[in-house]
């Protein structure tokens, strides 16, 4: 008659000698560990076959329309960009001869006293 196998059945693993085991090991932990690494080891090898697989398909095709409508969109952003660079310019200006003015009359002020 066959044996029954305790699934807590440990191996101690004595490593300085001492008699005590330093290291415990059941029979579930090392089939966990088995199951992990061929986990592990079928991820490799499908990644590595979609890698090869993408390495060999064909570089995709920017076509004449597209590369129009992205040259239309930068343009467009660009002079957007500088259409605000020329307001702020002119804001920055009004302010720089609202300061100088208010800089006078603080100054006439501060004199009068």
């Amino acid at each position: 008659m066959a044996k029954k196998l305790d699934e807590n059945l440990s191996m101690g693993l004595d490593l300085d000698g001492d008699g005590k085991p330093d290291l415990n090991i059941s029979i579930k932990t090392i089939g966990m560990m088995v199951v992990g690494i061929v986990t592990m080891a079928g991820i490799w090898f499908t990644l590595k076959s979609d890698i090869a697989r993408a390495m060999e398909l064909p570089e995709p095709v920017v076509s004449a329309v597209e590369f129009s409508y992205k040259d239309e969109m930068i343009r467009a952003t660009i002079e957007l960009t500088q259409k605000d660079v020329e307001a702020i310019k002119s804001d920055v200006e009004s302010m720089k001869i609202t300061l100088e003015k208010l800089d006078e009359r603080l100054y006439e002020l501060q004199k009068e006293r």
